[in-house]
């Protein structure tokens, strides 16, 4: 007779030979040593920078003209800008709707306009704003449609930027009286 025709016939001895192979294993497993170790970084904290826009002029105008005439002199305005905030950020320049007195000779197609920036402040001294300095926009206000890209600024960086405006000399009688006002917002993401 085989093992397994012995096994099989006493049920018994079966249990018995099963319980044995099974308390074998477990001593086995039991009894073995195992080494661990672990080391553990307590406290670490996460924190957001800030980034954030300082305007020289903010909610009032960068310049005002009147008395105004086709190919004159333009009249000019500064303006500081700076990233107060700890990270550096993309900034640019967009205007708003222009308001014109006129809608059928609207004054904002006949305004050139010319955005400069004259360049870093080093400490609390102001750039001099000089004909070299780049020009990051120049066109009429109404041609200004889309957003100005200024660059990157990094935290604490600050821009004098200067606005140029003039009547073009094409503005003829129907232009004479008329006024057009918009807002300059400056963005930084």
């Amino acid at each position: 007779m085989s093992r397994m025709a012995a096994l099989f016939s006493s049920p018994r001895r079966t249990l018995a030979a099963l319980a044995t192979v099974l308390v074998a294993v477990g001593v086995t497993a039991a009894s073995g040593a195992d080494f661990t170790a672990s080391s553990a970084n307590p406290a670490n904290t996460f924190a957001t920078g800030t980034l954030s826009v300082y305007n020289s002029k903010d909610a009032a105008a960068v310049l005002t003209a009147s008395g105004m005439r086709p190919g004159a002199a333009a009249t000019t305005g500064t303006v500081d800008i700076a990233n107060t905030g700890s990270l550096a950020g993309t900034f640019s320049l967009t205007r708003g709707t222009p308001v014109d007195s006129d809608s059928v000779n609207p004054l904002s197609g006949k305004l050139n306009v010319k955005v400069v920036d004259c360049g870093l402040f080093v400490g609390a001294t102001a750039p001099t704003c000089d004909v070299a300095d780049p020009v990051k926009y120049t066109g009429t206000l109404a041609g200004m449609s889309s957003a100005v890209s200024l660059g990157s600024f990094a935290g604490a960086e600050k821009h004098r930027y200067e606005f140029s405006v003039s009547v073009d000399s094409s503005a003829g009688n129907p232009y004479q009286g008329d006024t057009s006002e918009t807002v300059f917002t400056w963005t930084a993401v």
